[in-house]
């Protein structure tokens, strides 16, 4: 197996930490304290063609690999995750499942748009009594004829509020299970749809996570995903490739505060010495880096995987789960290898420590991922 990323991954690395280092480090401590978008950034991003990198450049994409998009990922997610994970679910969940299962004519009205950068998308699953139970949805669309009617309550949505176009998943005929959920197209100004408040989170905080509202949200029949009751299939299948997007952005968490424990270690002295000669220092970072590089290689696996157009799904799956749970550990051990300094928000560490915690939790949480994993297992 090679493992050399050709010129073509090389020169998308750089573009996206020379952007990452350059536009998104300035103001992402304030950013955080103050949960400020990262909007001129995201803007910029979507300039660069970081907002539908692998969509068919027919539709206004980049055409790019999986590889190329789980580096850019891991780049970003270093410096400001806040921004990678509107990048994240623009491209994983929204753009994908748009070129993937949409209609020509849904591709050319929406795909286009947010693909090209004219627009931001947000993929609305979870509910109130319906997150990692993707069956149990209380959303209902009601088939009137030429169009659905929408209502119902989604939570915790990404780009909830600056999205022009939202995946939303509904029940359409309850009494069928899975099998009688839809999706849909909605666009922001439909009458019926209302934005609620941003969540004030732990982490993350650039990135705002609103509750949507539906009440008579009239949808048209053309704006339905595949036929008549495959939207539980859609979002199941859409959310394999969003882990192997989250895998890199807990990639790049992890590498992000090991870089920066790094440099403290060389730089801080104690006992008269750098503590990087200190062994229970030189250990952790030892343990910090074998995490990374470990997990680096699954979400490269699963990558290839996807672009090679085979089966992906259990590697995503222990992508996600493995790479978040050592973004979790790392960061916490960096906070611990700075002391105090670490405790503190200029030295960027407990804000890369409390964005890890998330990746652990979305698009399906770490227990989910072994659920898959060991179901997995049971089929060999």
């Amino acid at each position: 197996m090679d493992f050399t990323l050709s010129e073509e991954h090389l020169m998308i690395q750089k573009a996206a930490r020379d952007f990452a280092r350059t536009e998104l480090l300035p103001g992402v401590i304030e950013r955080d304290d103050k949960a400020i978008k990262p909007i001129e950034q995201v803007k910029r991003m979507q300039e660069l063609g970081f907002m539908g990198m692998m969509v068919d450049p027919k539709y206004g994409g980049g055409g790019m690999d999986t590889i190329s998009y789980v580096l850019a990922m891991e780049e970003i997610s270093k410096i400001d995750s806040s921004a990678s994970v509107m990048m994240s679910v623009n491209n994983s969940l929204v753009c994908w499942g748009l070129e993937t299962y949409g209609t020509e004519e849904q591709k050319q009205k929406y795909l286009v748009p947010l693909a090209s950068g004219d627009a931001i998308g947000a993929f609305a699953l979870s509910e109130p009594e319906a997150g990692s139970d993707a069956t149990k949805q209380h959303t209902i669309a009601k088939d009137m004829g030429d169009y659905y009617l929408l209502n119902g309550i989604k939570n915790w949505i990404t780009n909830g509020s600056d999205s022009q176009y939202y995946l939303v998943i509904a029940h359409t005929h309850p009494e069928k299970g899975h099998k009688g959920i839809n999706a849909f197209i909605v666009e922001k100004d439909t009458p019926g749809f209302t934005v609620g408040p941003h969540e004030n989170k732990m982490g993350m905080r650039g990135s705002h996570t609103h509750q949507l509202m539906f009440q008579d949200c009239k949808v048209p029949k053309a704006n339905r995903i595949g036929e008549d009751g495959f939207g539980f299939k859609f979002a199941m299948n859409t959310l394999n490739g969003g882990r192997i997007g989250i895998a890199a952005q807990a990639l790049g968490i992890a590498q992000g505060a090991l870089d920066l424990a790094i440099q403290y270690a060389k730089e801080r002295k104690a006992f008269g010495k750098p503590i990087f000669e200190h062994q229970a220092i030189a250990f952790k970072l030892a343990k910090m880096h074998a995490e990374t590089e470990a997990s680096r290689l699954l979400v490269h696996k699963a990558a290839w995987l996807k672009d090679q157009h085979k089966d992906y799904s259990t590697a995503g799956a222990i992508a996600k789960y493995y790479a978040a749970e050592s973004a979790m550990y790392v960061t916490t051990e960096a906070v611990q290898i700075h002391g105090g300094y670490g405790y503190v928000k200029e030295y960027h560490v407990e804000r890369l420590m409390r964005d890890a915690k998330l990746t652990q939790i979305y698009e399906g949480t770490s227990e989910i991922q072994q659920i898959v994993i060991s179901r997995a297992l049971l089929k060999e």
